[in-house]
């Protein structure tokens, strides 16, 4: 098998983990995503075959949004390949015994969502990061990695932990709480603001903060 052969086997089966996990709860949302992606970079590519082909711009500009919608094209087929295994996983799971992950339940109304359990440290941030960006095609949207100024403001010390700029009830952000429940990463998930807490809603990769 070769190594980018094993990526994409490796990608699928993670995506696979992250759906089982959460029962599917993001599948739809995710997939919504990656085709309103698709049918953009679709009709940039045509505006740009259209300008090259008037030779009013660089062919490389052409190739670069080619290999982009390539790249988004590819995300679908993964993310319905990863829902067809974790379709047959459950179907699978409710004949044969079979260890499966335990996930916290977390509240569909409150404030803030929480899971303590496990370890983070900034070093971890980075397989975080990969999974966000293989699974939607973008960079994960961190507004803060470490301690900050607002932090300092507010007395908090956060050194170790990392805020993403994620609404936790979006299909992004259930699909990035599903991943750190069932990798055993501390989490807060806030939907609004709190005062002299949260300034909006975001999700908190690490263990509360505490006080300075």
């Amino acid at each position: 098998m070769t190594t980018r052969v094993y990526q994409r086997v490796k990608k699928i089966l993670v995506i696979a983990i992250v759906l089982l996990a959460s029962n599917f709860a993001h599948a739809q949302g995710l997939i919504e995503l990656q085709q309103a992606e698709v049918e953009k970079l679709t009709k940039n590519t045509d505006l740009l075959r259209q300008l090259y082909s008037e030779g009013l711009i660089a062919r490389i500009e052409l190739e670069k949004s080619e290999q982009e919608l390539t790249a988004a094209k590819a995300r679908i087929e993964e993310t319905t390949k990863a829902q067809e295994l974790a379709t047959k996983a459950q179907v699978l799971a409710k004949t044969k015994t079979l260890v499966k992950p335990t996930l916290v339940p977390l509240s569909k109304t409150a404030t803030v969502m929480r899971s303590t359990a496990g370890t983070f440290g900034l070093a971890n941030l980075a397989p975080i990061q990969q999974f966000f960006s293989q699974t939607f095609g973008k960079r994960l949207p961190t507004s803060t990695i470490g301690q900050s100024a607002t932090h300092n403001r507010m007395g908090w010390d956060h050194r170790n932990a990392v805020d993403v700029g994620l609404h936790p009830d979006s299909a992004e952000g259930r699909a990035l709480i599903a991943y750190l429940q069932n990798s055993g990463i501390p989490f807060l998930a806030f939907r609004g603001a709190i005062p002299g807490v949260s300034t909006g809603p975001h999700i908190h990769i690490g263990n509360p903060s505490h006080r300075l």
